[in-house]
C-alpha cells in the first residue's frame, strides 16, 4: 500500500504544520517551572518479582498534582562500585506500561528500566486535567478549545516524561550520564519529547512515532489513522473550519516535529513505509528535523505492526551504554 510519498521524497520532506511563534519560549518556561518541583515519588515492591530483577511500583507527582505510575525494574546484585544505565520506556496510545516480563531482559542485562503510564489512559496514572470542550474522545484534542496551550493534555504528558527521566537519573545506583528513551507509536513520540526536553538523555529510539505533523495527517485518510479524532473534532465543533488555522497552530505546541530539533542524544529512528496509522510523511517530518547524530532504520514492507529483528537492533543500540568493553555491531 503506497499511499504516501516515495522514499526519496520522504527524506526531503519538512512537514506542513505551522510552528507557533513562541514555541521555544513556551517549552523553555515549562521546563523552568518543572525545575522548581521536587522529585516527590514513592515506591514499594511489586507483587511480580524474578530471580535476577527487583520490581517496584512507583508513583510520582506530575504537573498539576496528578499521580503518575511507573514500573521500576532494577537489576539485582550489581557489582560493587558499578552503576546501572537507565532506560525510560513509553507505551502506545490508550495502552499502559504492560507486563513486567516484557522489560525483564533489559534489567537482567544490567539496565534500570522505568516505564511510565500515560495519565488517564490504559494504566494506573490519573488524569486530573479540567478543560473546556469534549471529553468523549481523544487525547490530542483534549484542551484544544482552550486559548492557553498550557491546558493541552500532551503538554502535561511531555513534562511527565521529563519527570520520569529525572527520577530515573536520581537513583543512587543509576549512572545519570547513561540514559536512554524508548517507545513505539505514542511511545515513540514521548521518547522524542523526553530526549528533546531533558538533555541528559544519551540515546533515544523512537519507533513509527505518533503526534507529528497534524495537518499532513489530516490531509490523508485521517479517519483510518491514529489521528481520526481530528476528523471527529472538526465534524462536531468546527464544521465550517472557521478556526482551522487557530486549532492547527495550537496543535503545533505538541507537535514533536518542532521539539525534535532540541535533541542532543544519539538517535536510532525506526520508520515503516506502509503505515496507515502514523503515515510515513508525518514520521519523516520529525526525523528530518533532528540535528544530533542519527541513523534511520527503514522497514519497507511494514506498517504499524510487530517489526522483526527490532528487539535485537534496539538492544544492540542501547547496549553501548553498558560500556563493558564489548564492541557490538548492528547489521
Amino acid at each position: 500500500m503506497k499511499f504516501d510519498l516515495s522514499l526519496p521524497e520522504l527524506k526531503q520532506y519538512k512537514g506542513l504544520n505551522e510552528k507557533p511563534v513562541d514555541f521555544d519560549d513556551f517549552w523553555d518556561e515549562n521546563v523552568k517551572k518543572l525545575n522548581q518541583m521536587p522529585l516527590n515519588y514513592e515506591m514499594k515492591p511489586a507483587s511480580f518479582q524474578t530471580k535476577h530483577v527487583e520490581c517496584y511500583d512507583l508513583y510520582f507527582e506530575g504537573v498539576g498534582g496528578a499521580l503518575v505510575y511507573c514500573q521500576l525494574l532494577k537489576p539485582k546484585n550489581l557489582p560493587k562500585g558499578k552503576k546501572s544505565p537507565g532506560i525510560a520506556m513509553f507505551h502506545g496510545y490508550h495502552g499502559s506500561s504492560g507486563d513486567w516480563f516484557d522489560k525483564v531482559s533489559y534489567a537482567a542485562e544490567g539496565f534500570t528500566v522505568l516505564a511510565m503510564d500515560c495519565r488517564g489512559q490504559g494504566g494506573k496514572s490519573e488524569d486530573n486535567l479540567q478543560v473546556k470542550g469534549t471529553t468523549l474522545r481523544g487525547h490530542i484534542i483534549r484542551g484544544l478549545e482552550e486559548e492557553d496551550p498550557n491546558k493541552l493534555y500532551y503538554r502535561h504528558v511531555f513534562l511527565d516524561t521529563v519527570r520520569t527521566a529525572r527520577i530515573l537519573a536520581s537513583f543512587a545506583w543509576v549512572d545519570e550520564t547513561k540514559l536512554g528513551a524508548f517507545g513505539a507509536s505514542q511511545g515513540g513520540a514521548l521518547a522524542v519529547a523526553c530526549a528533546a526536553l531533558e538533555p541528559s538523555i544519551a540515546k533515544v529510539l523512537p519507533v513509527y512515532p505518533f503526534l507529528a505533523d497534524y495537518r499532513r495527517a489530516f490531509s490523508l485518510d485521517v479517519k483510518q489513522s491514529a489521528y481520526e479524532e481530528l476528523h471527529y473534532f472538526f465534524r462536531r465543533f468546527d464544521p465550517f473550519h472557521e478556526k482551522e488555522a487557530e486549532y492547527f497552530t495550537r496543535l503545533g505546541y505538541i507537535d514533536i516535529q518542532h521539539v525534535a530539533r532540541r535533541i542532543k542524544a544519539d538517535v536510532l529512528f525506526v520508520t515503516t513505509l506502509e503505515d496507515p496509522i502514523c503515515p510515513p510523511s508525518t514520521q519523516f517530518a520529525v526525523y528530518n528535523k533532528i540535528q544530533s547524530s542519527k541513523e534511520l532504520l527503514v522497514y519497507h514492507e511494514y506498517g504499524h505492526e510487530h517489526l522483526p529483528q527490532l528487539s535485537d537492533q534496539a538492544y544492540l543500540f542501547f547496549a553501548e551504554l553498558l560500556n563493558e568493553g564489548i564492541h557490538l555491531k548492528r547489521e
